[in-house]
């Protein structure tokens, strides 16, 4: 995959990075989610992934190393990191291979579902004793399906949030998370053959746009109520996803 800095497609990702930091910025997360689905509009998945997963990581080290409570994430979740590893390896190949033209279908069916979890907030509970062994198959299962999508929210953000963590800690363990990751699928990206010469470009204009984005969204977040604008987010989310969704269907059998 070619661009030119002058090939309109560079400046779509602009502003698809410019609006996912924008997001990240604000509530914390949602840069992944938010530009794959969007570039999923213009490319496939596997391509979109290899634009988004050098911003990605640096954003996600960025996050992990802002706050103190790093230690005590790793100890709580390193069942759940290593579940994601495990099963991001495991699934290595799904967005290239024989199946990969569902990966839109199976991202937008993820967006709708994560979507009405958060509209509807409702509240999962693990207890302490459980966690270790729970986080573990929820760490396989997401990396199973980042390994597919790209998408790394479901079933882990319901996981983190259930697992009691206070705001703070809970923003940087999406960090530390998303990192561990983002890592994992560049290596399998590397070994496709997507993360190459050709996305540096795209990549490049996607991290300064983000942390751009990033900038001006932690400047809104202290000046507007964070839970309306999560609101609106999702519900762009749910709208993308059944979009995403509906017209690779269409494609696919029409």
């Amino acid at each position: 995959m070619s661009s030119s800095l002058s090939d309109p497609l560079l400046i779509i990702i602009a502003a698809v990075f410019l609006l996912a930091g924008f997001v990240k910025g604000t509530i914390g997360m949602g840069l992944p989610t938010v530009a794959m689905g969007l570039l999923a509009t213009r490319m496939t998945p596997a391509h979109a992934l290899a634009i988004v997963i050098v911003p990605a990581i640096v954003t996600n080290i960025w996050q992990t190393f802002v706050g103190p409570y790093l230690r005590d994430i790793v100890r709580r979740l390193w069942p759940l990191l290593i579940g994601t590893v495990l099963g991001v390896w495991a699934g290595g190949g799904l967005l290239i291979g024989p199946y990969a033209r569902y990966g839109t279908i199976v991202l937008g069916i993820l967006l709708v579902i994560y979507a009405i979890i958060g509209l509807s907030k409702v509240r999962f509970s693990v207890p302490r004793r459980n966690e270790t062994w729970i986080g573990g198959i929820v760490g396989v299962i997401t990396g199973v399906i980042s390994a597919a999508t790209g998408v790394q929210v479901i079933p882990s953000m319901p996981f983190m949030q259930a697992i009691g963590m206070e705001k703070d800690e809970l923003i940087q363990a999406l960090g530390v998370f998303f990192t561990t990751a983002t890592v994992a699928q560049a290596y399998n990206l590397t070994g496709a053959g997507l993360l190459n010469t050709s996305t540096l470009i795209p990549g490049t204009i996607g991290m300064i746009a983000a942390f751009v984005g990033m900038y001006v969204g932690q400047l809104v977040r202290s000046r507007m109520d964070a839970d309306t604008f999560r609101r609106w987010f999702l519900i762009a989310m749910l709208l993308l996803g059944i979009y995403l969704a509906g017209e690779m269907v269409v494609r696919i059998h029409g």
